[in-house]
């Protein structure tokens, strides 16, 4: 349901299509949730089908027509409804941190510094991104998203410094 919920409030940003929502969830909430084009295309046929959203095709000249998604009252009492339902619990589930877990069956330090120098890469490249992203703190919702970007930034922040640690024991 948070995927449904996810797309539910961009669309109560603005009326988009697939391929406008996937730019705009890569640039908003993906530092927090992930979800490839396949995964909102098929979460858009859905919620269209139960009457959450609505398209309305606009015609283009010399291209495909455009298939706008945008809320029905019953997609906003929707979201309405899971902002105020309970949280349910969140487990991570990391895969580097299963390798992590295992790797010292292998007895080879540089397979384990390899592995968190790959991490440590893409740690570094995913902060870079976050801190690029451009934050606005005029209205409550604006400082609300912001702060989630800075949760995004504290976390890999943290993850980064972990990683230091880890490598320090070894």
């Amino acid at each position: 349901m948070a995927l449904d919920a996810l797309i539910l409030g961009l669309l109560d940003l603005r009326p988009m299509t697939g391929y406008d929502l996937k730019k705009v969830f890569d640039g908003t909430v993906a530092h927090f949730w992930s979800a490839d084009q396949s995964q909102i295309y098929r979460t858009l046929a859905r919620l269209e089908q139960d009457g959450l959203v609505d398209v309305r095709v606009v015609p283009q000249e010399g291209k495909p027509d455009r298939r706008e998604h945008r809320l029905t009252d019953a997609g906003r009492e929707a979201l309405t409804n899971w902002l105020h339902s309970p949280v349910p619990e969140d487990k991570t589930r990391d895969a580097f941190l299963g390798r992590i877990f295992f790797v010292g069956r292998e007895e080879d330090p540089g397979l384990v510094r390899g592995l968190i120098e790959g991490r440590r890469k893409a740690a570094r490249a995913y902060l870079d991104e976050l801190e690029s992203m451009p934050t606005i703190h005029d209205r409550l919702a604006d400082r609300l998203r912001a702060g989630t970007l800075r949760y995004g930034i504290v976390h890999t922040q943290a993850e980064l410094a972990w990683l230091d640690e880890l490598e320090a024991s070894l």
